[in-house]
């Protein structure tokens, strides 16, 4: 059983990058699967969230119009797209996986508990 995250890297203020979280070993089609990030001495913070049954989404304040959180269920894969990337953006992403009641999506990263290691994504000129 696995949860993989991947696709961080360094790129420029304004620039995009997508990361993605693929499972092995179990379905992730009930779960919700979220997205979090934590800098250095910082809180992990969760940014968005996905329902594998029915692709509802939320997301954070701080990323709302500039990351895109998509499902592949046939890939046992979530992907989060992110455009518009600011320094501040800069930390150790995560993804993790939530078994949550029918209708509810929570970006509460106590809420998971299941996790990937983390990518670095890095934005600096």
């Amino acid at each position: 059983v696995q949860l993989q995250a991947s696709g961080g890297g360094l790129v420029q203020p304004g620039g995009s990058l997508r990361l993605s979280c693929a499972a092995s070993g179990f379905s992730l089609d009930y779960y919700t699967i979220g997205w979090f990030r934590q800098a250095p001495g910082k809180e992990r913070e969760g940014i968005s969230c996905i329902s594998m049954s029915d692709g509802r989404t939320v997301y954070a304040d701080s990323v709302k119009g500039r990351f895109t959180i998509s499902r592949d269920n046939a890939k046992n894969t979530v992907y989060l797209q992110m455009n518009k990337l600011k320094p501040e953006d800069t930390a150790v992403y995560y993804c993790g996986t939530a078994l949550l009641p029918k209708g509810m999506l929570d970006l509460a990263p106590g809420r998971y508990d299941y996790w990937g290691q983390g990518t670095q994504v890095t934005v600096s000129s």
